[in-house]
């Protein structure tokens, strides 16, 4: 009984060890491979200058087979860009206040745009944040990249982090009408707690960024 009891422990040593490096490695592990659903047909229902309407017919990775109506984007870029230059604990953040048909009312956002077809996501971020408010950064920083709402929307959002800003003009689209402010980040996240932010790009970037900078902190 004693010599199993040994060879069950030496079993579960190399197992915890093991254990131990994956959660070195990284807690939240990401698999390499991605699982994907066959795609019996693919009709296109409708298309837009933005985005396109698609009703799929699959097979999902666990054998079920479905039907789904999917809007498909070229996805799009966020622009965390921070004024850091006088205060690097409280910097100021570029937003943006603009009409939202969708949502039926005045946002305050980060600059985001669309994504061209085969655009570089930094270069394409460079260019929003150049169109829509002036500033060119010499620093950038890929932050997080998530899906909006991918029950139904295929949009991959990536959000970059700019610093080291320089004032420049605007070029907007005509149909763009963007109110433009630097707002210190204290007041942004005092602006999410209050309900006044409800752009979920801005809240998930913003929280994000204050987390990994007091995480960051600590060290």
């Amino acid at each position: 009984m004693a010599n199993k009891k040994k060879a069950k422990a030496a079993k579960a040593k190399p197992e915890k060890k093991a254990k131990k490096s994956a959660a070195k490695a990284g807690k939240n592990t990401v698999p390499v491979a991605v699982e994907r659903a066959t795609v019996l047909s693919s009709e296109v229902v409708y298309s837009g200058p933005l985005f396109r309407v698609l009703h799929d017919k699959i097979i999902e990775p666990g054998g079920a087979n479905n039907e789904r109506d999917v809007i498909r984007h070229n996805g799009s870029v966020v622009i965390l860009a921070l004024d850091n230059a006088k205060n690097k604990k409280n910097p100021w953040v570029v937003m943006e206040r603009q009409y939202r048909h969708a949502a039926n009312q005045f946002l305050w956002e980060l600059p985001a745009g669309k994504l061209e077809a085969g655009e570089d996501a930094l270069e394409g971020a460079k260019r929003e944040l150049a169109e829509e408010t002036g500033y060119r950064a010499k620093k950038w920083k890929p932050l997080v990249e998530y899906y909006a709402s991918p029950g139904f929307l295929g949009e991959s959002m990536k959000v970059f982090l700019a610093e080291g800003l320089e004032a420049g003009d605007a070029t907007p689209e005509e149909d763009e009408k963007i109110e433009l402010r630097l707002v210190k980040l204290s007041e942004v996240l005092e602006m999410i707690e209050k309900g006044a932010i409800l752009d979920g790009k801005t809240l998930s970037s913003v929280l994000l960024y204050d987390r990994l900078k007091r995480k960051k902190g600590k060290k």
